[in-house]
């Protein structure tokens, strides 16, 4: 089957059961050698993109809401305690 009836029998939107496209089959696992020579050359080691960026700031942002939260509600807690002892 050539190349061009084939690449268009996968683009098809119909289901046809298991579709012989590699790129629809993608795994969790990555390639050792590929992470291997990233890793050698230092690859992203310094530079990291916008959308990492804003999800380490969405998470630093969370930490603070949630220790903010904690403090604010220990500190009620504590200053409640502190008004009961005095009446």
């Amino acid at each position: 089957m050539s190349y061009r009836l084939r690449r268009l029998l996968n683009q098809l939107p119909i289901a046809l059961g298991v579709r012989s496209d590699r790129r629809l089959r993608m795994t969790g696992r990555k390639h050792v050698a590929f992470v291997a020579y990233l890793g050698e050359n230092g690859f992203r080691r310094h530079d990291v993109d916008r959308h990492e960026r804003g999800l380490r700031r969405r998470r630093a942002a969370k930490a603070l809401l949630l220790g903010l939260t904690v403090f604010g509600a220990a500190w009620v807690v504590l200053e409640s305690a502190r008004a009961l002892t005095i009446f």
